[in-house]
């Protein structure tokens, strides 16, 4: 009997397919050491797995991270490295796989986390979760520029690949794009949200001279002067400043023209409303001239009430111009002639509200030889010519 193995036979239980440089095969952990792992590949030796093609990391202990019976993706580094060992690379393998997430993360816009690890001219350096390097210029750092970069050493966030080339081992990346896309569907949820009428907590971000913006979450609208407040607003610095936190009415919106308009006075406590309950006809109140214009003055009585005197109201004489008798922020009295509540105008007049002294007719009474042109003196002259 022939007991003489032949080569083949010996070889039938191994995949003697060729194998190259470069290739990316599945092995299974036979030993682990302090320095290498040796893993079988089902080939006709064992491959040999050096600590620094195993870990990013050299301090780690390979026991903690590799088990005996483990399945490993390995690359092959070298058939043969002059001493007949098979050198095969676990972090090849994890890096080439790193790039092809990352190029399926840039095709469909998806999202990864970095890590800063350093500052660097026009930006900082970080890199993901699998160790790749990345770039991000200063000017995709915020939305609203960091003002110092070093404070994002240390700090793990999301970030939108916006440039990506692996022959230069380039990736380019962007917390600002995320954030403005975090924003866009923001603004958009809340558009779908808002219903006029409805009173929400917002914050003024921004003073013009026809009123202030205020961010009710990502979405900023206008409260012009006249809504500011129920009493004349000349500055937006009368009621609000930047920064402060206010309740709005949503009183207008236009999704299509991104316009949203808003009011801080309270809507439900219109003065006209109850106007004929405060203020009477024929009653004297006091005012404050707020405004001169060339056919009277405005007179505000309360916040929110205001009423014109005309010219022909302010003087008992004859004036060319309003502003020959009254200035703006004089206080006066007023005598209310007229009220419409319908069109929100009274009418006021300042000589009407005038007392006037009145003589005295009780000092003739006891004369009983006094007649009524004694009393009235000249004032009957020319009533008869």
């Amino acid at each position: 009997m022939n007991n003489e193995v032949t080569m083949d036979e010996f070889l039938k239980d191994y995949d003697l397919k060729k194998l190259s440089t470069g290739d990316i095969i599945k092995g299974i952990i036979l030993s682990v050491s302090s320095n290498e792992v040796i893993v079988n590949i089902n080939y006709m030796k064992d491959g040999l797995l050096p600590k620094n093609e195993f870990v990013n990391n050299m301090e780690d202990d390979l026991n903690d991270v590799a088990k005996v019976g483990d399945e490993v993706k390995v690359m092959i580094v070298t058939l043969n490295d002059g001493e007949g060992n098979l050198i095969l690379s676990k972090k090849r393998v994890d890096i080439k796989e790193a790039w092809n997430n990352l190029k399926t993360d840039y095709k469909n816009n998806n999202n990864i986390n970095i890590t800063i690890k350093e500052e660097v001219k026009g930006g900082v350096i970080g890199v993901d979760e699998n160790e790749i390097r990345v770039f991000m210029p200063a000017s995709q750092s915020s939305l609203n520029r960091e003002k110092s970069l070093q404070s994002l050493i240390g700090k793990t966030f999301g970030v939108k690949i916006i440039e990506l080339d692996k022959e230069k081992n380039k990736v380019v990346v962007s917390k600002r794009v995320l954030e403005e896309e975090i924003l866009k569907n923001k603004k958009e949820k809340l558009w779908n949200e808002l219903t006029v009428g409805e009173k929400r907590k917002g914050k003024v971000v921004k003073l013009t001279n026809f009123g202030a913006f205020v961010d009710i979450g990502g979405i900023q609208g206008l409260v012009h002067l006249n809504d500011l407040s129920w009493k004349r607003v000349i500055k937006p610095e009368e009621v609000v400043n930047i920064d402060d936190e206010v309740m709005v009415y949503i009183i207008g919106l236009d999704k299509e023209k991104n316009r949203l308009s808003l009011a801080i006075k309270d809507v439900d406590k219109n003065p006209w409303n109850t106007v004929s309950n405060d203020i009477k006809v024929n009653s004297i109140v006091n005012g404050k001239v707020i405004k001169i214009i060339q056919v009277g003055a405005i007179i505000e009585l309360k916040d929110g009430i205001e009423g014109l005197v005309h010219i022909s109201e302010i003087s008992e004489e004859r004036i060319a111009k309003p502003s020959d008798i009254l200035t703006v922020g004089q206080d006066v009295r007023v005598k209310i002639l007229d009220i419409s509540e319908k069109n929100k105008r009274i009418s006021l007049s300042i000589k009407d509200a005038i007392e006037r002294p009145q003589e005295d007719f009780s000092k003739y009474m006891d004369d009983e030889e006094s007649t009524l042109g004694d009393v009235l003196g000249d004032k009957l002259k020319g009533l008869f010519k």
